[in-house]
């Protein structure tokens, strides 16, 4: 099969969907790989080491998308769905429940669009999700201790403060894999740090897990206001996967914050969980509403790009093996997990959560192999 690796185009994405290492596997297998010219340039994956692992240096982007399998990172851009075409698959994160315009291109391409954020495992979880998930959780307090300095518009806190002064409150809502990495790092930098979530299961495995080091805490809505309130650091680690972020910060709850307290939203993706979280960009990552500052980047991961590169590569490369080897149609009607990943398809949204969110038709992906 014909695989194409185009060059991320969002501001300041560097990540790329292959690595010199799964191309060599990929090539290895038989598959033609073709690398738009300096797809990973950002992250010293030169073209050179592409050519060494077995793939093609083309010129345009236009090159790479004529693949039939198009492997990428970050959602497609208008220009990029209109390079797409029936026949086609894409396997990339989508995160469609909030661009319907993106939704809208796909659906336009006839292209098969395959989303890592809905691909799942036999456990319930989310595989291709997990590990940007857990840079995103540990990169939010890495983050957000910065926008606490004075600087930057916060409090002027140290997260962990020092002997004779008390450390910030980061409050993290969601205990997933994000929040648990969100915690790990909060913990590390000697942070007092309290877990929401509605699971009373993961509650106890996070109290199992993190001993006497955390507060764990069941989410209500009064219970998450009141904490807001005293918070100097919120961390919003919610997902339903395939949906909508549900809004668990108002901007009522705003004005009961302290002034400079900071907000980072990893949900935003999906749409964000502040009521007043729009996206930011990696040049310009945050903004100020009541004296609250704002962190809502929507590509985090890609501040990393080559710790992410790997991680997600890692993740990737079986499925791509999978979907190469058997043919899409074929990899998906084998192997029900990867066929949850199946967004959109010959013109239909085939995820129902995506298509209830955009308030578009549904057609389930299992009539499509």
């Amino acid at each position: 099969m014909r695989i194409g690796v185009p060059k991320e185009i969002k501001t300041l994405e560097h990540r790329v969907g292959l690595n010199p290492d799964s191309v060599l596997e990929l090539t290895r297998l038989g598959h033609e790989v073709v690398v738009e010219t300096n797809a990973g340039v950002g992250i010293d994956f030169t073209d050179e080491d592409y050519v060494t692992a077995g793939a093609k240096i083309v010129p345009t982007a236009a090159d790479a998308f004529g693949a039939d399998l198009v492997i990428k990172v970050k959602e497609p851009q208008p220009q990029e769905c209109e390079m797409l075409s029936e026949g086609q698959t894409l396997f990339t994160y989508l995160h469609l429940a909030a661009d319907k315009r993106q939704a809208e291109g796909l659906m336009k391409s006839k292209a098969w669009a395959i989303a890592y954020e809905t691909v799942t495992a036999i456990d319930g979880g989310l595989p291709l999700l997990k590990p940007m998930s857990e840079v995103a959780g540990r990169m939010s307090v890495q983050v957000g201790a910065h926008c606490l300095e004075k600087s930057q518009g916060g409090r002027g806190m140290l997260l962990g403060g020092v002997p004779g002064v008390a450390a910030a409150k980061v409050v993290i809502i969601g205990g997933g894999v994000s929040g648990f990495n969100a915690a790990q790092m909060a913990v590390g930098m000697q942070a007092d740090v309290t877990i929401f979530d509605r699971s009373i299961n993961r509650l106890e495995q996070l109290d199992a897990l993190f001993k006497n080091q955390v507060q764990t805490v069941y989410s209500t809505a009064g219970a998450l206001a009141d904490a807001v309130q005293t918070a100097d650091l919120v961390i919003g680690a919610v997902l339903i996967p395939g949906a909508a972020a549900p809004k668990l910060v108002t901007r009522d709850m705003l004005g009961t914050m302290k002034k400079g307290a900071v907000l980072v939203d990893i949900a935003i993706d999906q749409g964000g969980c502040f009521e007043t979280s729009k996206p930011t960009t990696h040049d310009n990552p945050t903004y100020i509403v009541d004296d609250i500052v704002h962190y809502c980047v929507a590509n985090m991961p890609g501040a990393v790009p080559r710790t992410s590169t790997v991680a997600l590569a890692n993740r990737t490369l079986p499925y791509i093996i999978e979907l190469a080897g058997k043919g899409p149609k074929a990899a998906l009607a084998s192997n029900p997990h990867l066929l949850e990943g199946l967004n959109v398809a010959e013109g239909d949204i085939t995820h129902e959560a995506v298509a209830r969110d955009l308030g578009l038709s549904y057609r389930p992906a299992s009539d499509f192999v």
